[in-house]
């Protein structure tokens, strides 16, 4: 978003405007923009509204109904915690007696929204001029929180007892900032990583915690706090570190499973992983969450419900028996063939199957142009599951467990 175009949204002729557009994915835009145009708008003003219109509807999934009255930039919708997900942070910073929150890097001002509704006094601080405006404009509402246009690494952060980091992990670039790669470098993070967990420990503070991406390498987590991974409906979203009395005593590694029935957390008291117990395929093969995987918590997950993985360094799961679990997704395994696509093509005529689901781990090949070189004809269904075990390439035929 450019600087004209927050201040043409926040005019009361953009407010107005954007107030009534009720924007669907059934909308005819383009009759739309004309009705718009022809009503007297300016053409940078409609397209504007439109474009935070269409934001909202997006931000619904993560913000519920606050998005109706929150205003967005492309980046920082995407990059936004869910607002479930930010409750969990608020929660770790109210129980801690945090007093005041700085909200570093603040973005849109997602994190700084669940503060303030717990009641924490909120200090957000966001480097860039317009998200900033942004993130103002969406915490209009609470008196306890203001936001402030400045670098975080220029402030004095003494007066704030509560930290909260989102480093920037993504180089922007292009007129409208439209490509972006990922920083997987914890070094080239913004501001710098090392600087980050410094005043995460530095004295005074009694809570502190970072977001980071869930790819986060496991040697770059330092010592002494708690590492969470956190799944939301099997979407893995963040990795959070959590320093003083915002980490738990006892647990330096978890991974949290948020979905319709609840929450569900594994939890360890090291960093160190252990592999899970060894085995042959069963009549069962289970997927973990991708929390548990990026956690290494694969073992602890195999042992307590009796499974074993079929592969060293594979998080595919299998058992004699059905298990369920909010962390597993389950198949039943049909059969098990080597990796010959002209064998397995055959195959899949023979059993009639036309639509594949196909899954991979361990194995060099992209789906989508297996799917093509398959070429599946008929009218049943199936998942396959490209995998290593031992040393060779198997093709697992199954179907999904309901």
């Amino acid at each position: 978003m450019q600087r004209q175009e927050f201040i043409d949204l926040v005019s009361q002729e953009g407010r107005q405007l954007l107030a009534g557009i009720d924007y669907t994915s059934k909308t005819d835009v383009v009759k739309l923009v004309a009705s718009l145009r022809g009503a007297g708008h300016s053409p940078s003003l409609v397209a504007a509204v439109l474009t935070q219109a269409k934001l909202r509807r997006r931000a619904e999934s993560k913000f519920g109904s606050f998005a109706e009255r929150m205003l967005f930039t492309e980046d920082g919708l995407e990059q936004a915690s869910r607002l479930m997900v930010s409750a969990l942070h608020a929660g770790r910073f109210k129980s801690s007696g945090v007093r005041h929150v700085a909200d570093l890097g603040c973005g849109i001002g997602a994190e700084s929204l669940a503060f303030a509704s717990l009641d924490l006094r909120v200090t957000a601080f966001e480097i860039d001029e317009v998200t900033a405006a942004v993130a103002t404009h969406n915490l209009l509402p609470f008196e306890n929180a203001n936001v402030e246009h400045a670098d975080v690494t220029s402030i004095d952060l003494s007066p704030y007892d509560g930290r909260f980091f989102d480093p920037a992990r993504r180089e922007l670039g292009g007129p409208k900032r439209a490509s972006a790669t990922r920083k997987f470098d914890p070094e080239q993070f913004s501001p710098n990583f090392n600087w980050v967990v410094e005043q995460c420990r530095a004295g005074g503070v009694r809570a502190a915690g970072v977001k980071l991406g869930p790819g986060h390498p496991h040697e770059a987590i330092p010592d002494g706090c708690e590492a969470q991974w956190v799944s939301v409906n099997g979407d893995l979203v963040e990795l959070g570190l959590w320093f003083g009395s915002a980490a738990r005593p006892g647990v330096a590694r978890s991974a949290l499973l948020i979905d319709g029935s609840g929450q569900h957390e594994l939890v360890s008291e090291t960093l160190d992983a252990h592999p899970a117990p060894l085995g042959p395929l069963e009549s069962y093969l289970y997927e973990p969450d991708n929390a548990v995987v990026r956690s290494h918590l694969v073992a602890e997950l195999a042992e307590s419900l009796g499974l074993h993985c079929i592969s060293p360094g594979i998080a595919y799961l299998s058992g004699e028996e059905a298990v369920a679990s909010p962390w597993l997704k389950g198949y039943h395994v049909l059969e098990e063939m080597a990796f010959d696509r002209k064998k397995l093509k055959s195959r899949l005529r023979e059993l009639g199957i036309g639509v594949l689901e196909i899954k991979k781990r361990g194995a060099d090949i992209t789906p989508e142009q297996l799917r093509k070189e398959l070429d599946p004809k008929g009218k049943g269904s199936a998942t396959l599951v490209v995998t290593r075990i031992g040393d060779a390439h198997r093709v697992i035929i199954c179907e999904a467990l309901k």
